[in-house]
């Protein structure tokens, strides 16, 4: 299963929260046309419309004046909400550090210029070596009351790697303006069962990975900070294959209707589906 920069989690996943890696299926249209007033309801329980719109990012780019320039393509998002503005750009931030090793706590501009430098560096060691080139791209393909899901697609070109179609998720609640991880919405009394449900899946994964990944691999998965996804019906986890062993597969880890009420708070599954 791969995941597609135009995935639309409400209509694609459906009831087995199926991710399409295509580009087959429509975009949700999540947006408001440009010139539609936006009207902020009297009820403060409704949060305003987001008013979504796609468009590269503001950033400053190295002057080259070489025929090997580095390459970067940023495409970012704009609402109506600063904060989810501004959780945008850190996240994005964090995604383009995660490519060359970096963690750090750094704006949008500052991973850009710590990225292009990793590139000259490379460039540096040996002529003929290419500079990276990076393409960022940015969607919110579900959003229910106030939590939100964003999706960061990845293609990249470093020092003779190529990546295609990587992914990373993120789920922020406006109303509290912070994100979340898959421990602050799981009921305390519940870790236990999702562990369980958890590890099964992961164990039936590592069955299906060749032998040298089976050894390598750690022999109980950590899920606690973990990617995670949600649509209409459930959530889910997304591990990168780099992240738990070289050469594994992608590893996405679905949960039933049934069992996201079992293991959510229940005032974040009310509000959620």
């Amino acid at each position: 299963m791969k995941l597609s920069k135009e995935v639309v989690l409400g209509s694609v996943i459906g009831l087995s929260l199926v991710l399409n890696g295509c580009d087959q299926g429509e975009k949700e249209s999540l947006t408001t046309p440009k010139n539609e007033k936006i009207t902020v309801a009297k009820n403060a329980d409704v949060l305003p419309y987001l008013n979504i719109q796609e468009q590269p990012a503001k950033i400053a780019l190295p002057f080259c004046e070489n025929k090997n320039c580095i390459n970067l393509d940023i495409q970012t998002l704009d609402t109506v909400d600063p904060w989810m503005n501004q959780w945008i750009e850190k996240q994005q931030a964090k995604v383009i550090q995660d490519q060359i090793g970096l963690k750090q706590d750094m704006n949008l501009q500052q991973a850009i210029n710590a990225y292009v430098k990793k590139s000259d560096a490379w460039q540096a060691q040996l002529n003929l070596n290419k500079a990276y080139e990076l393409s960022l791209y940015t969607r919110i393909p579900y959003q229910r009351n106030q939590y939100v899901l964003m999706q960061i697609g990845v293609d990249s070109k470093q020092e003779n790697v190529s990546v295609h179609e990587r992914y990373y998720f993120f789920v922020a609640d406006r109303r509290q303006q912070k994100m979340l991880t898959p421990l602050d919405i799981i009921d305390s009394k519940q870790q236990l069962l999702m562990d369980q449900i958890i590890q099964q899946a992961y164990q039936t994964w590592l069955k299906e990975n060749n032998s040298q990944v089976q050894q390598k691999a750690p022999k109980k998965l950590y899920w606690g900070q973990a990617d995670w996804f949600f649509d209409q019906e459930g959530i889910g986890l997304h591990f990168r294959s780099h992240e738990i062993s070289k050469d594994a597969k992608q590893l996405d880890i679905y949960l039933t209707k049934q069992q996201t009420q079992q293991v959510l708070k229940a005032e974040i599954y009310q509000h959620m589906f």
